[in-house]
């Protein structure tokens, strides 16, 4: 009887484990995100990130990030991608330049699950400045600013983490305020 109990304990607290992860999780562009969801399934219901979708979409990269994984991706809101001089993002989504699009994107992603507070010790151990070098080759600089933590890009502009930890089914997104460039 009492290995009856500790079983149904044991099972009732493991089922409880995903709500309370839920419960955890930041909303993103008004939508919850599902920790037991991929990076695309989540990304996908982001009222602020339909332009990183649609790059996405554009760059054949659906499949690749909601594969296995684990992924931390450096994901840029619509404003992010407003900021880029007129005309780059429809010019970049043309089939012409997928290969371009491609390394913009894979430069936002690093082939690890990322939480920020290990990103912040990994800055910390570094002196201040941590190399993360992405799946797309780009090397970006991550600082911390107070309790908060920037990504340099290769071209030097900076972008901030806005919402961090955003756990998936195959790794993390961190929203970001700046779309990430290679040299």
């Amino acid at each position: 009887m009492l290995q009856k109990l500790i079983r149904i304990l044991t099972v009732t607290s493991i089922a409880a484990v995903p709500a309370m992860a839920l419960a955890a999780n930041p909303m993103v562009g008004g939508a919850a995100m599902y920790p037991d969801k991929n990076i695309v399934e989540n990304a996908v219901n982001s009222k602020d990130h339909t332009t990183l979708v649609a790059a996405v979409k554009a760059a054949g990269l659906v499949e690749t990030l909601s594969g296995k994984g684990p992924f931390t991706v450096f994901a840029p809101t619509n404003e992010a991608f407003a900021k880029l001089p007129k005309g780059t993002v429809e010019t970049l989504v043309k089939p012409e330049n997928k290969e371009k699009l491609t390394k913009i994107l894979t430069c936002h992603v690093v082939a690890a699950d990322v939480m920020s507070s290990a990103l912040a010790k990994m800055i910390k151990d570094d002196g201040g400045t941590h190399d993360i070098k992405t799946v797309g080759g780009c090397i970006l600089k991550a600082k911390a600013m107070g309790d908060k933590i920037t990504i340099t890009d290769e071209k030097g502009d900076v972008a901030k983490v806005t919402i961090a930890d955003v756990k998936q089914s195959n790794g993390v997104i961190h929203v970001i305020d700046h779309v990430l460039l290679p040299k």
